[in-house]
């Protein structure tokens, strides 16, 4: 039985406690970070995506992709970071409206000084409470759902 909508009471329940979930664990992963590395959890991923990037490094318009931000996001957050040491920012030389966004030595220890904790805080709120066959049907799911979405930049860059 549906509400008019087309969804039924079960998959409107299976969403209620999906997006619940995802929004307890955000704010559990972001008070995590604040304590243990002083950094917020954009910063976690500005900081991790450019720590796993070629050279630590990234063109500005890579680092929006790879985040799926907005390009307007990662410069403002670019400028925040900026200021507390952890990324720099350069002109890219084959491109005069190119900008690369590069890790900092202390952007590096932040990072790294986060990192054990995220991890052990994700495997304690997610991982250690799911079974390996859940797992995997969570990674399947994911993995179709993210198949029909249009990713964010996409259209941006074209």
């Amino acid at each position: 039985m549906t509400d008019g909508t087309g969804v039924t009471e079960t998959e409107w329940n299976a969403w209620r406690a999906f997006t619940s979930m995802r929004r307890q664990l955000d704010v559990a992963l972001e008070r995590q970070l604040q304590r243990d590395g002083d950094i917020s959890a954009a910063e976690y991923s500005v900081l991790i995506t450019l720590f796993e990037a070629e050279n630590r490094q990234l063109r500005a318009r890579d680092l929006a992709m790879a985040l799926a931000w907005e390009k307007s996001r990662v410069s403002h957050q670019v400028s925040r970071m900026e200021k507390r040491g952890l990324v720099g920012r350069r002109d890219c030389d084959t491109d005069a409206r190119g900008t690369w966004i590069t890790l900092t030595a202390d952007g590096k220890r932040a990072v790294l000084g986060a990192m054990r904790e995220h991890s052990a805080t994700i495997r304690s709120y997610f991982f250690d409470v799911l079974t390996p066959a859940e797992l995997e049907s969570l990674r399947a799911a994911s993995e179709r759902v993210l198949g029909v979405i249009t990713p964010v930049n996409c259209e941006e860059s074209q």
